[in-house]
Order: C-alpha cells, then structure tokens, then sequence
C-alpha cells in the first residue's frame, strides 16, 4: 500500500521546500522587482529546466514543460502574426486540456488579453459574455462550434473566428525561443485574461486579471503546498475559472511538477484516476468532497499518495469525515475571489474555517467585517455615517482595503465601469477611504479565523432575525432521509421579510415529521423553513454551486409548481401537505406562519 502521507525523501534528494506561510512568502517575495518576469517567459525557464518532465496531462495528450513552452510560444507566434495588439482580447472556448494553458500563455505574452469562456454556456448567455469582451478573435474547439453559432446570431460585432483552420495556422508558427527584438514590452501592470464571475447572481461580469495577479495566484499557492518536481495535481475544476485555469494549474507546474487536467469530475471513477497518476495534491471545490463522501466504498480510496487537498467551500460537516474516510493528511482551505482585494488561508487546518490573516501579513492583506442589513443589501452606517465594525463572531460583510499600487490589494475591476464601481464602498472608517466589498457575510472569532456565513442577498429576515441559508441547509443535511438541501427566502403575502424555504432531495425512508423534530433540535423557530420542496435533482453552476435564483423566484404557490410541497403548520405542530386550498388560506391569513 501507498502511504497516504505522501512520498518522503527519497536518498540523495533534496528536502522539500518549506510550505505554508513562510513558502508562500518565499516564492512570492521577488516577483514585484523584476516588471518584465510574467508567468509565460517563466514557463520558458521552465522548459528549459525540466525539459521533457511532465508539466500537464490531460486525457488524451500530454505537454512536458519543454512541450508547454513551446507550444506557448508558437500561440505567441501566431498571435502575432494574426494582427493582434496590445490590449485586443482573444476569447477562448475550449474544453480542459492541456492546450488551453498554452493558448492564454502564448496569446498574454505578447500582449493579448485571453478572455476565457464558460463552455456550458450558449445562445444569449454565451453572447453576453462575447460583447462585454469584446474580442477580436475567437479560438473555438470543434465540439463547440455549434455552442458558438447559436450565440453569434446575438453578438453585434462578430469576432474573427479560429475553429477547423486553427491548426494550419499554429503549424506555420515557429516555436523556437524568442529572440529579444520579437518581445513585447509586456510587463506585470499589464492584464493577462478576462475571467469572468460566476453569474449566480445577474448575468456573468468579465475580471481584468494582471499578469501581476497570475504571477503571485501561482507562486503563493505554490508556496503554500511546497509544491516540487515530485508533485502531480488532480484537478477537474473548469480551466476558465481561476482556481482551475491558474492555482491549480500555475502552483504546480512552477515548482517542477505537473497537472493532472481532466475536463468533468466522476465519483466512480476519482479513485482510480488519483492511484494510475501517482498524484500527491487535489483541488478540490467542497462539493466535490462531498460527492465522494457519498459515494460507495472504493478499494483504492485510501490507497493512493495525497499529502494534500486543497480548496474552498468545504463544509464543517464533511471536513472531518473526508478527512478521515480518504486518509488525507492535511487539507488547506482557503478563501479568494477572482476580482477581490484579499485572501484567506486556513494553514493550520483548523475545521470548518475558511481562513485568517496571520499579524505579519495584516499590513499587506488588509480585511474587516462591517455589520450588514439584509433588507438593504448593504453595510449600516453609524450616526457619523461610517461604517461600523463587527464584534468578535457577529456576522458581517467582508471587506478589504483598496490600494492603488501595482499588486494584490489593487483592485483592477470589470471591463464594465459601474459593475467596478458597484464593488467599492466609500468612506468605510475614514472619509475618502475606499473597500473592496466581497459579497460574503463573514464572522471573525477571538482566534482570528474567519468562518464563512452567507452569501449577501442569501440571508434573509424572518420575524425580525436574520437568517443564513448555510446554517439551515447544514441542519438539514444531518437530518434522515435527506440527500441534498437548497435553502432560500420567500416572500410570503401579508407577512414582512422573508420566510424560509428548503428544496430537498431526499432519500427511501424521508419522514417530514421526523424532519421537523430534528430541526427542531437543531435550530430557532424562526430559522426552520417554512415549506418544503421535494425535488428529483437540482441545477448547478459549473463550479458545483446550486442554483437558487429559479426557485426563490418561483415561491411556493402550488399551481406554479408540480413538485411535492409541504407547509410547517405551528398549530398542528406538523408539516402538512401543501395544496391550492391551504395555500389559499395562507394568502388570506386564515393559517398563521
């Protein structure tokens, strides 16, 4: 058997980087005083160093870090001789593979800007994201051509289109190195890729991402995980996402190592794939841990050489029985966003918390956490009209400090102007001071670890206390015969706020009743929702999120909806079966909720 900690070292070899904080700021520490260092002329060192040593392995092909530079360069090559400028940006829709790496390295060196397109997209909410790039040139995958054309009909200004004649076109590209009068002067300042936003809430918004921000997002990690030559990655996170495009990739492959890319997540298949990879390192997002939690033993599951999972999203109620089930040795949760201002790292392993910011970094990654108002959707002010500060495990907004110089705390927004400026909060704790707003209701408790909350627009109001969706949905998943819970507000007619709603997949031997009594246990009154929503599966994003924007919107009227429903009825102390009769008695207040 394999030992699950990980391969020691090996006689002769030299020790292992250090990891952690100390890695990370080790590894990241230059990167501001050489402008002109971006991560493709690192990839180059790269190739050079490691030659035919693996660098990404995808499904059906291999590049080795000489390979991945080369074929970097010959993109580079072909951009040039494509007409395209500095600042002109190139979408790409193209599935994971090691390909997709190459693309935006070659097309960022010399001064494009790679715009990186969701692949499950089509029609309107493709074309959205095509306008507001606005590329000049569009890399399409053979697979996708049909995605694109479906959306093309929406687009005003049509991109030159590179699909079946893309690989001609690369052929007659040179990938020698580059001599020094074919460099651009591209340099850190400079932005690498549009990444965009996730769309869960509105239609996906396009993040200016620096090759600054690419260069530390792949040698913080790689610091972090002490990531060496030893080292293979398991990732089957989306590649035009940022953990799944950069950290994963980039933290890897700078120390030496190599990605294992694959283009979809399958629990049957995890282990399997984990063991004939030798890989040492995962990233992973919470759900996906979870899938393998419920999935059937597999003989391999703790036969394999993982010293590490890195990620964000996992849940306190899975850390540990993951955890213990895989035999994984550490886990590195951590906190960021593509466009934000501020991470969150979780070096000591402390479950269920998303991170903190350690004292010597507290200069540099600035963060607070303002009291928030649910109705509003914004901060609350004080009399004096600032902000005010959270107390130790009071929940709140997260927020970090802007900073105008070239780096991590610099806030490089969207293409669009008010979407950046809707992110900014002004005269935070000082007049003309100014806050990078995250989004996400946080807690902070007296050790300095930060603990995830809620999403701002999720938690609601309910008989005058607010409610996180997270806290409910994590009541709901201990509870027997329930599989998977979605939790959201609805307005009810007559009543203020929002009253809680659950949509649950559950399993043989689902028992309201018995539901009822274990949230019972577990949580206030006001906190236990107030209908039910049986369904057979739930929609989610393609970085595993669930979907809730289509089902808070569709209530609980039961002529809207053919799904089971069931009403919380205090009087009879049960969930009764909700039909257009007794829903009709709530809209006229003859039931009380």
């Amino acid at each position: 058997m394999a030992a699950a900690g990980g391969s020691a070292v090996r006689q002769g070899q030299a020790p292992s980087p250090p990891g952690g904080w100390l890695g990370a700021l080790e590894r990241t520490s230059r990167i501001g005083t050489q402008p002109s260092r971006i991560l493709p002329r690192v990839i180059d060192d790269l190739g050079a160093e490691h030659g035919e040593a693996p660098a990404l392995i995808g499904e059906a092909d291999t590049l080795s870090h000489a390979g991945l530079a080369a074929r970097a360069r010959r993109y580079a090559r072909w951009a040039l001789a494509a007409g395209i400028r500095p600042g002109d940006a190139v979408g790409l829709l193209m599935p994971n593979g090691p390909d997709y790496m190459a693309a935006w390295l070659g097309i960022s060196r010399v001064g494009g800007r790679a715009a990186l397109l969701n692949t499950h997209l089509a029609g309107p909410g493709l074309a959205h994201c095509l306008s507001v790039a606005e590329p000049r040139h569009l890399i399409v995958a053979p697979g996708l051509r049909a995605a694109y054309e479906g959306a093309a009909g929406h687009v005003a200004d049509r991109p030159r289109l590179w699909a079946e004649d893309l690989a001609e076109a690369l052929a007659q590209s040179d990938d020698a190195p580059f001599a020094a009068a074919e460099e651009r002067p591209v340099t850190l300042a400079d932005a690498a890729l549009y990444i965009y936003t996730s769309g869960t809430t509105g239609l996906p918004k396009a993040a200016r991402v620096s090759h600054h921000r690419v260069m530390t997002w792949s040698h913080w990690f790689a610091g972090l995980m002490a990531t060496t030559p030893e080292d293979r990655l398991y990732t089957c996170l989306p590649m035009y996402h940022s953990v799944g495009g950069v950290v994963a990739t980039g933290s890897v492959i700078v120390g030496g190592g190599a990605a294992v890319v694959r283009e979809r997540f399958s629990a049957r298949r995890f282990w399997d794939d984990v063991t004939a990879q030798d890989c040492t390192l995962f990233q992973y997002i919470g759900e996906l841990c979870r899938y393998l939690l419920a999935a059937p033993s597999h003989p391999l599951e703790r036969d394999h050489r993982l010293r590490l999972a890195a990620g964000n999203g996992l849940r306190p109620e899975v850390w540990e029985a993951f955890q213990a089930r895989f035999a994984i040795p550490r886990i590195l949760e951590f906190y960021a966003a593509t466009e934000g201002t501020l991470s969150l790292v979780n070096v000591e392993g402390r479950v269920g918390a998303v991170g903190r910011v350690p004292p010597f970094l507290r200069h540099s990654s600035p963060a607070a956490i303002v009291r928030h108002d649910p109705e509003t959707g914004m901060p609350v002010r004080g009399a004096d009209g600032l902000c005010l500060r959270c107390a130790p495990d009071e929940p709140g907004e997260l927020i970090g400090r802007l900073s105008r110089e070239v780096g991590a705390q610099r806030f490089e927004g969207y293409t669009s102007a008010a979407a950046s400026d809707a992110k900014v909060l002004r005269d935070v704790f000082a007049p003309g001071d100014a806050w990078f707003r995250t989004g996400d209701l946080m807690r902070l408790d007296r050790q300095g670890f930060y603990f995830f909350v809620d999403r701002v627009g999720d938690t609601f109001r309910w008989k005058g206390e607010n409610v996180a969706t997270t806290e409910v949905a994590a009541a709901l998943a201990d509870a027997p015969g329930v599989a998977e819970a979605v939790v959201y507000g609805v307005a009810v007619p007559g009543a203020e706020g929002r009253a809680g709603m659950a949509a649950l997949r559950v399993a043989p031997g689902f028992d309201p009743a018995v539901v009822r009594a274990h949230l019972a246990a577990r949580l206030p009154a006001y906190a236990r929702p107030l209908v039910l929503r049986l369904c057979a599966a739930f929609e989610i994003t393609e970085t595993f999120k669930q979907k809730k924007q289509g089902l808070a919107a569709e209530g609980f009227d039961p002529e809207r909806i053919t799904d089971p429903l069931f009403l919380d009825d205090p009087a009879a102390g049960a969930y009764r079966v909700l039909d257009a009769a007794l829903y009709a008695a709530v809209v006229r207040g003859e039931v009380r909720v």
